[in-house]
């Protein structure tokens, strides 16, 4: 019997044009000013417009903050707490990927709580109560629509801090597949690998239990049938409407499941080299699957089946390899790289990365025990194709 703790604490509105109930959503809330946080390819594509748009319509004073950068840093954060408190918001709305909605949630925490983003490193640290908040998500990836944490990275060190309260959870997640079909072909392909990672990793921690595991599976089927689909016909609604409530549902799994080594080993990648998330988890996730198949196989036997759907009879000691093949497979179809030594990456920093992996947060529910010795050999594992 394993425990859990689980509510609610999120409405998911999914359907393609829900971008135009945002103003009637808000409004719901009894809000009268709102501060949209976007990014800048968002607001190119005129997404953003749309949203601001919808909230004028409804009679809500909208103000847009657009210094969203990828990876978000504490000074973004900084600059839209600074917007803020010239509007007094009673609303933030994140529109765009996981970088908008971190932000976004980022300029919640210091807004309503004050201090620093590292005051709220960890979990649970905020006192008082938090500005509802509606997540427009344009991207099937981080799943931080679903979440109640923020990651941000300090602008100085470079380390991702992940800031989690209860309270920062999302009020709504205004999931609309249309919004997504402006993807660039690498970004649908870093953020659906991300995704995917998502799924196959809170399949298998530490915490994994009866709720993970539902919003986990449900996420595994959709993103393993729709990714390869939408990277062969990008305008594909009914495939990006899989991946964006599969990437949703990724996002409740980590919520009540959390992650693991994959993220763990990648983290130190982004901060030293600055590969983007994605393209890191990509890098090592094949090897975390084949790793922790020594413990999972029967797990990973599950995801295989759903994935492939072949009628195979072969013996689950063979799941870790064929699930990292299949993953590793869809990474080529995705046309991303798969060792770190075409990423500019050097040999002599794989221990030092090894010791910055093992302080990450999501080493820790790992389904197989992981130390420097152990990620070090992850990360040679992912060095080349030797």
């Amino acid at each position: 019997m394993i425990p859990f703790d689980f509510q609610s604490r999120t409405r998911i509105v999914f359907e393609p044009r829900a971008v135009a109930r945002l103003g009637d959503i808000a409004g719901e809330h009894g809000a009268r000013r709102v501060l949209v946080v976007s990014d800048e390819g968002v607001i190119k594509a005129g997404h953003t417009e749309r949203g601001l748009e919808a909230l004028r319509d409804a009679g809500i004073e909208a103000y847009l903050f657009d210094q969203v950068q990828e990876n978000p840093t504490t000074k973004d954060v900084e600059a839209g707490v600074t917007m803020a408190q010239r509007y007094d918001p009673e609303m933030i709305v994140g529109f765009g990927g996981g970088s908008a909605m971190d932000c976004a949630k980022g300029i919640n925490f210091i807004l309503s709580n004050g201090g620093q983003m590292k005051d709220y490193w960890g979990v649970g640290k905020a006192l008082k109560p938090m500005l509802p908040m509606i997540a427009v998500p344009t991207t099937a990836g981080t799943g931080s629509e679903a979440q109640s944490f923020a990651l941000i990275s300090d602008a100085d060190t470079h380390v991702k801090m992940a800031c989690g309260d209860k309270k920062a959870a999302c009020r709504v997640a205004i999931l609309d597949p249309e919004l997504t079909l402006t993807q660039p072909a690498q970004v649908t392909s870093l953020t659906g690998i991300d995704a995917l990672a998502h799924a196959l990793e809170t399949f298998v921690t530490k915490r994994r239990n009866s709720v993970s595991l539902a919003f986990s599976r449900e996420a595994w089927r959709l993103l393993s049938y729709h990714f390869p689909r939408v990277l062969k016909e990008p305008d594909n609604l009914e495939a990006r409407g899989g991946m964006q409530l599969g990437a949703c549902f990724a996002g409740l799994a980590i919520e009540n499941s959390m992650l693991g080594a994959t993220h763990a080993l990648a983290n130190p990648l982004t901060a030293e080299y600055g590969l983007v998330h994605g393209q890191a988890i990509a890098t090592m996730l094949p090897h975390v699957i084949r790793f922790n198949g020594e413990l999972c196989h029967t797990w990973y036997q599950e995801l295989i089946d759903i994935a492939v759907n072949d009628g195979s009879t072969e013996d689950s000691s063979t799941a870790p390899s064929r699930l990292a093949d299949f993953v590793s497979e869809l990474i080529a179809q995705a046309a991303l790289p798969q060792h770190l030594s075409v990423q500019g990456v050097t040999r002599d920093k794989l221990p030092i990365l090894a010791e910055s992996a093992a302080k990450q947060w999501t080493a820790s529910f790992n389904p197989r025990e992981v130390g420097d010795a152990e990620l070090f050999t992850l990360y040679q594992n992912a060095f080349d194709a030797s």
